[in-house]
């Protein structure tokens, strides 16, 4: 008795992806999605922001990078801002 669904072409045989090409798609996050935001509160600066979202202070400098179309001066950050966290 034969299987049903089986022909003899597959019948017993792994499936041949030897034509099948590499592409660029992917699952992988792209750096923009990775970004969050982070809404500045009274009595932030930036290496306290740096400190909350990284673990280190010195890390401010990121910030400052990401976020330099709206802050000129790193000292300088207001409440209701909403950052870029890269």
């Amino acid at each position: 008795m034969t299987e049903p669904n089986r022909t003899p072409e597959t019948s017993g045989k792994n499936p041949d992806f030897s034509n099948v090409r590499s592409g660029s798609s992917s699952t992988a996050p792209s750096p923009a999605q990775t970004e969050n935001t982070y809404v500045v509160k009274k009595g932030d600066s930036l290496s306290k922001i740096a400190k909350d979202q990284y673990g280190d202070a010195d890390q401010w400098r990121k910030i400052f990078e990401a976020n330099r179309d709206q802050i000129q001066d790193p000292d300088l950050i207001h409440p209701g801002q909403a950052l870029r966290i890269p």
